[in-house]
């Protein structure tokens, strides 16, 4: 047995089996996490820098030396938000949330959309494309809308920025919702950091069943389901039309089982460290209508495109034709979110058209 082949396995990143929280390499890390954390939950630094630096590794695991790209938003925002605090006019405060817009949105485009804009370009000039190298940092997509309400609600002065770095980096990078969410508030999850930490019976109870839970929904439903589904959409003209059917509504389940079954980990393993980090999915799929079920799906990213989005963009305050107008661009911005792809985009409009019918209706 070469102990140094398996040290190296377990503590470098494998682009080809990142850990995710249904790897049995983050199992074991888990494990071994809760035992040191039993003895630091009490001191405050202490516990702090021990799941800073578990959150570091988890992430390196999860993307590799893309961690280097979280640190620098991390970094980036935490300044700027108290450059945007100490700026006396008002000038000054939209400059440096324009610099903070920018600079995270620039990252999540530059990573997630080069390839989708530079594939259109090419169809519109008539010439072939071929794709650029680009990793996509795993949960980018999630810590910059979350780091985005935090830099708007402070620029809002709804928010008093956090002087203590370590206490602004843990809620960044706080690896249950680091990846895959839900997407925390600031105003939500800072507060909890100012308090003892109290770990009762029922919240451990609670935590362990979410994770249970969530592991069933995810590898046992969605991951036994996506191997019907793969199969009939591969090469969906060989099945009846019976078979097909089958396939929409097992795709319909697995990424309602695949996506709360996440979250429910997450969720399940803040409980268990003392932290809660919300509800983000009420069962969806028992909506009365299309407005009870963006109430109900995803929790964190509805409200998030509501509070910063839509209302940004006037809300309802503007009359009612308006109203639909912004519903409809709120959705096909968080399609194009959801993906760098058309498909998504066309998703998201026919969303916010069933929306601004519903308003109607």
């Amino acid at each position: 047995m070469n102990w140094s082949n398996i040290f190296q396995q377990l503590f470098s990143y494998d682009p080809a089996s990142p850990m995710l929280f249904n790897s049995g390499q983050f199992l074991l890390f888990f494990m071994l996490f809760l035992i040191g954390y039993a003895f630091l939950f009490n001191n405050k630094l202490a516990r702090t820098l021990y799941i800073l630096g578990f959150s570091f590794f988890f992430y390196y695991k999860a993307s590799g030396w893309y961690l280097i790209v979280l640190l620098i938003t991390l970094a980036a925002d935490y300044g700027l938000a108290l450059a945007i605090q100490k700026a006396k006019q008002q000038k000054f405060r939209t400059f440096w949330l324009v610099i903070s817009l920018c600079t995270s949105l620039g990252l999540l485009a530059y990573f997630k959309y080069t390839n989708f804009f530079l594939e259109n370009i090419a169809f519109l000039r008539g010439e072939p494309f071929k794709a650029v190298d680009i990793f996509l940092p795993i949960g980018i997509s999630f810590y910059t809308f979350q780091t985005l309400s935090y830099i708007i609600d402070v620029y809002k002065r709804e928010l008093e920025p956090t002087h203590n770095f370590l206490d602004y980096a843990f809620y960044m990078c706080f690896f249950p919702h680091l990846v895959a969410g839900p997407i925390v508030r600031a105003k939500f999850f800072l507060p909890q950091l100012k308090n003892k930490i109290i770990l009762n019976a029922v919240d451990i109870q609670r935590g362990f069943f979410l994770i249970m839970q969530g592991l069933f929904k995810k590898a046992i439903i969605a991951d036994y389901i996506a191997q019907y589904n793969d199969l009939i959409f591969a090469s969906p003209g060989t099945y009846s039309g019976f078979e097909n059917l089958m396939a929409m509504y097992g795709y319909t389940l697995q990424i309602y089982c695949d996506f709360s079954g996440y979250s429910d980990m997450a969720i399940g393993i803040g409980l268990l460290l003392g932290f809660n980090l919300g509800i983000n999915f009420n069962k969806p799929y028992q909506a009365l209508n299309l407005t009870d079920f963006w109430r109900r799906w995803h929790i964190s990213l509805s409200a998030w495109l509501r509070d910063y989005l839509y209302i940004s963009l006037g809300g309802n305050r503007k009359g009612k034709v308006r109203q639909y107008i912004n519903l409809f661009i709120t959705m096909l911005l968080g399609g194009l979110w959801h993906g760098p792809s058309w498909k998504f985009v066309f998703w998201g409009g026919m969303h916010g058209v069933g929306l601004a019918v519903h308003k109607i209706w």
